[in-house]
């Protein structure tokens, strides 16, 4: 943008707001206007900066999260003062818990009036505040242009995160003679991985002398792979190493499902890794904070096995399990670091790489009955299958946070290196399907196909952004696992209390399907596993409207969860059985 020096630019607070979104090259903004930030919505129209209105405000942050994960960068949502801000909470949460990077902005009261019991005025600031990565107050309306760089450096560097962005109404409605100067942007902040470093020399040599020696050494890979983008650094390095990769919910496509090396998920869920990780003598962890999830409540990394942890966020190494080595600094750089210093050993390892595909074969065989499943109720394991069968390299499966991406984590297999595999999985709540769907699609645009996994419980609380989905063009196919049930709740309560004794976690049967037909989707209900492939193939084809597959799964809740018979599960006081 180029200005004569010295020029001045009179202007809303509202309308600097919007001029910084454009000069960042933003997507798609989510949102719901109110009185505050009216100046900021009048200044995208006006500029072209692309904003959605959303049914609900966590439907808003959930979308703008599934942006930014397939596309890295920054995603954008808005809420008005009080309850629109508080909406945000639970999307904030999720990207501060995954380190995706968001920019929120949330309009605030008139600072004249403000705690004169103002209409809908709350401590929303103190509220949010826990939730992000940064939280800035907009006190002084020149200072716009750098609080808006500030967010954008903060959202994207280390690891990413989501920033507060608070106007108060006199700031947004208010005008001021900027100092065209002022309006500039940092490219380089743009998208994660922003401001990269590299680990220091010495842990590097180290972590080498540990990996040159090691027979059995094994990668495990989470979600920073993605958020580096060293998916390519990642299979590269493993393929001249000679070592099996196996990755979380987040870092499913680190490496493809499909590549010979992939061990699959480990941690809760697993096919091979488990097995793998107690057989292994040197582990390397790359972008992966080793939580409950993974570390199946911190009892899975064997003892006296070194482990070597590369991680952008220093504080995070050591935090769950002791390791041996710390690589602090970026995953893609770290990976491509060791490399150079590493000969390759990909011959000396084959023994121990070829036991991945044997291994990998003989679990397929014992998955068979549910990926091949003929009963009805369906098994959700046929879904996947026909996934499996049907999606293209480049499309897209988003999980909501229950036992939907626990399935998907387990069963699905992404053809490709890069994040096909979108799950919720910072904060793990239901009703991400359809506003993840949405900012997935609109991320990856119409060339390739989002394909959304969500319970009944999940659809019910998003349903109505179904509307968002068809006003916005964003195609993409739900598939709603209709059992009649918050399933996971009810497998847990199976698990623990045994068979009958079930407490509100019951619903009524609803036809989705008739539901999506009346709010002008395609809606496809189905209970024949034999038509699922059809029904899935017609909602890809179908690229006018969103499209619901309505599919009546087993009601049983012995069932119900991907990995564990719960009938013959035994639950010590304490544990957590799944």
């Amino acid at each position: 943008m180029s200005q004569a020096p010295n020029a001045t630019r009179t202007m809303s607070g509202g309308q600097a707001m919007a001029e910084m979104l454009k000069l960042h090259e933003t997507g798609p903004m989510f949102g719901m206007g109110g009185f505050q930030l009216l100046p900021f919505y009048e200044a995208c129209r006006a500029l072209g900066v692309q904003h959605y209105l959303i049914n609900d405000e966590r439907c808003g942050a959930f979308a703008a999260d599934a942006y930014a994960r397939v596309t890295n960068k920054p995603g954008l949502v808005d809420g008005t003062l009080g309850p629109g801000a508080t909406n945000l909470a639970t999307g904030l949460a999720e990207a501060f818990n995954a380190g995706m990077p968001m920019v929120a902005i949330i309009g605030d009261a008139n600072r004249q009036h403000a705690w004169k019991n103002m209409t809908q005025e709350a401590r929303q600031f103190d509220v949010l505040r826990p939730l992000v990565k940064e939280a800035i107050r907009v006190e002084i309306i020149s200072r716009i242009p750098e609080h808006f760089r500030r967010a954008f450096a903060v959202a994207t560097s280390g690891r990413p995160g989501p920033v507060l962005i608070a106007v108060p109404e006199d700031i947004a409605h208010g005008e001021h003679d900027f100092d065209a100067a002022d309006f500039w942007v940092d490219p380089g902040t743009l998208r994660a991985q922003a401001r990269r470093f590299r680990p220091a020399s010495e842990d590097l040599a180290r972590a080498a002398r540990l990996l040159a020696k090691a027979e059995r050494p094994l990668i495990l890979a989470g979600g920073g792979v993605h958020i580096s983008e060293a998916q390519a650094a990642l299979t590269a390095f493993a393929e001249a190493q000679g070592i099996p990769v196996a990755h979380t919910m987040s870092g499913k496509g680190a490496i493809a499902c499909s590549h010979g090396l992939s061990a699959g998920v480990f941690g809760r869920y697993s096919r091979i890794a488990n097995d793998l990780i107690a057989m292994s003598d040197c582990l390397l962890v790359v972008g992966c904070k080793l939580g409950e999830i993974a570390t199946k409540r911190f009892t899975l990394m064997p003892s006296g096995v070194p482990i070597i942890h590369l991680d952008i966020l220093p504080e995070e190494i050591g935090r769950t399990t002791r390791q041996d080595v710390a690589l602090v600094g970026d995953a893609r750089e770290g990976l491509l670091d060791l490399a150079v210093s590493l000969a390759d050993a990909g011959q000396r390892r084959a023994d121990w790489c070829a036991e991945v595909p044997k291994r990998m074969a003989v679990w397929r065989e014992s998955a068979r009955e549910r990926l091949e499943s003929i009963e009805s109720p369906i098994n959700v394991g046929r879904i996947l299958h026909e996934l499996n069968g049907v999606l293209r390299p480049q499309d897209v499966l988003v999980a909501d946070g229950g036992f939907a991406a626990h399935w998907g984590a387990l069963f699905y297999d992404t053809k490709q290196a890069g994040r096909g595999f979108v799950a919720d999985r910072g904060f793990a709540s239901i009703g991400y399907g359809v506003p993840g769907g949405i900012g997935a699609q609109l991320g990856v645009g119409k060339g390739r196909r989002v394909v959304s996994l969500t319970g009944d419980g999940g659809f019910n609380m998003s349903m109505g952004d179904l509307e968002t989905a068809r006003r916005v063009g964003a195609p993409l196919v739900a598939c709603v696992f209709n059992n009649a049930a918050s399933g996971y709740v009810k497998a847990l309560q199976h698990a623990v209390f045994g068979p009958g004794n079930y407490q509100s976690s019951d619903l009524i049967e609803m036809d989705y399907a008739a539901i999506a037909n009346a709010m002008g989707c395609q809606g496809i209900r189905v209970s024949d596993p034999a038509k699922l492939r059809g029904a899935i193939e017609a909602g890809l084809a179908n690229t006018d409207t969103p499209t619901v597959l309505d599919i009546v799964v087993t009601r049983d809740p012995a069932r119900m969860l991907p990995a564990a018979d719960n009938r013959t599960l035994k639950v010590n006081k304490g544990d957590r059985p799944v």
